[in-house]
C-alpha cells in the first residue's frame, strides 16, 4: 500500500479521518506505524497529500490530513477487453487501475467460456476492491469506469463506434499485422482478446463497425495479464 486511500465515510471532520479494518491492519503489520508518523494519503475521487497519525490502537487509527496534490493524469485510453478467466480478472483489474486506464469495457467473445460470466468477481463491490488495490499501489485516487457488455455484436455495432470516435482504434491480435505503434500522443481505443485471441469474424467486425485495426507485438503469444501491460507500455 503506497497510498492510504480514505473514503468519505472515514472523515470525522474536514481534515480528520478515522480508519478501521484492512487499512488499520496494514498500518500495524506492514507500516508498523506509531502515533506521530506521517503517511501518504489520498481521498478516493479527490486529492492526495499527507496524513499524520494522531492515535493508533487495536480498534482504530485517527489521522490529521492535508490534501493539496492532484492525482496523476490518466492515460487517453478506452480499453476493450474480452472477459478473462476469473483469477486473471482480479490481477488485470489491479493492473489497469495502477497503470492509469480511465475506462475498461469487459466484453464477451467466442472464446470466452460462459461460466466466466457467473463469477462473483464481476460483482460491483468485488471489482471496486481490486481497483482500489491498484490505486493504492500506484498512488492514484480516481477509480476507472468499468462497463460490462455481455453481447459482442450489439456492443461493437451500436456502442463502440461512439466510444472510439476521434481515437486511434487498435486491436491487439497476433498474426501478419503491422507492429503496435509506440509513444502515441493522442487518444486510443484498444481491444484485447481472450486466451487464444479474437476469432476472424470478431477482428473483421471491430474494423468494419468501429474502425479498429489489428496490430501485433511479435511472434510470441502472451497471456492476457501480460499482453495488457505490454501493449499499454508500448503505446504510452
Amino acid at each position: 500500500m503506497n497510498l492510504l486511500l480514505l473514503e468519505d465515510a472515514d472523515f470525522i471532520g474536514a481534515e480528520r479521518a478515522r480508519l478501521t479494518g484492512r487499512r488499520l491492519k496494514h498500518l500495524h503489520e506492514v507500516h508498523r506505524a506509531a502515533a506521530g508518523d506521517c503517511l501518504r494519503v489520498g481521498r478516493l475521487g479527490g486529492q492526495m497529500g499527507e496524513g499524520r497519525l494522531l492515535a493508533l490502537d487495536d480498534a482504530h487509527a485517527e489521522l490529521q490530513v492535508a490534501l493539496t496534490q492532484a492525482p496523476p493524469a490518466k492515460l487517453p485510453l478506452t480499453l476493450v477487453l474480452a472477459l478473462p478467466r476469473p483469477k486473471m480478472l482480479k490481477r488485470v483489474l489491479q493492473t489497469i487501475a495502477a497503470m492509469g486506464v480511465p475506462r475498461l469495457v469487459l466484453v464477451n467473445s467466442y472464446r470466452v467460456e460462459k461460466s466466466f460470466w457467473q463469477t462473483p468477481f464481476l460483482e460491483p463491490e468485488a471489482i471496486r476492491e481490486q481497483l482500489i488495490l491498484g490505486l493504492e499501489q500506484a498512488r492514484d485516487t480516481l477509480l476507472p469506469e468499468v462497463l460490462i457488455e455481455k453481447r459482442f455484436k450489439p456492443f461493437v455495432e451500436d456502442r463502440l463506434p461512439t466510444l472510439a470516435a476521434g481515437t486511434l482504434g487498435l486491436v491487439g491480435h497476433p498474426g501478419d499485422h503491422p507492429p503496435c505503434p509506440r509513444a502515441v500522443s493522442g487518444p486510443v481505443t484498444l481491444a484485447i482478446g481472450p486466451e487464444g485471441g479474437w476469432i476472424p469474424y470478431e477482428v473483421a467486425l471491430l474494423g468494419q463497425a468501429a474502425g479498429l485495426q489489428p496490430v501485433q507485438l511479435g511472434e510470441r503469444i502472451l497471456r492476457v495479464e501480460t499482453a495488457v501491460p505490454a501493449l499499454l507500455a508500448r503505446l504510452f
